[in-house]
């Protein structure tokens, strides 16, 4: 069975990006949020297999949303997706419990390595 992935960005176009990335690679996209608040809502509703996280995003960043993720479900799989530069931030999302990363700009090959081992 496919695994169900919730893409969690502020930015339209990287949602996009890691949409097509993860369809072309037989995963469903579970859906999609801008932002922490609607990660957590969106979880909450939708139970997906595995989430990418981007880290700083408006009303609540990546970090605060897999804290509370992992409240919810503490056998949550999330993926940090961040930008260069950001190596203290990814620390700390690991240590809030996020299972892997994957740096910006993608590389298709890392998104599905990532993916495949969660799955």
């Amino acid at each position: 069975m496919a695994k169900r992935v919730l893409i969690v960005d502020d930015a339209a176009f990287m949602r996009m990006l890691l949409k097509d990335i993860i369809t072309k690679a037989g995963y469903e996209v579970a859906g999609e949020a801008a932002n922490g608040v609607e990660a957590v809502e969106k979880y909450k509703e939708l139970k997906p297999d595995v989430v990418t996280m981007d880290i700083m995003m408006p009303e609540m960043d990546g970090i605060t949303a897999i804290k509370k993720i992992k409240e919810i479900d503490p056998n949550a799989k999330i993926i940090v997706c961040s930008a260069m530069g950001q190596q203290a931030m990814v620390i700390e999302a690991i240590q809030a419990g996020a299972k892997d990363f994957i740096v910006k700009p993608f590389q298709h090959s890392r998104v599905i390595e990532a993916l495949q081992k969660l799955s």
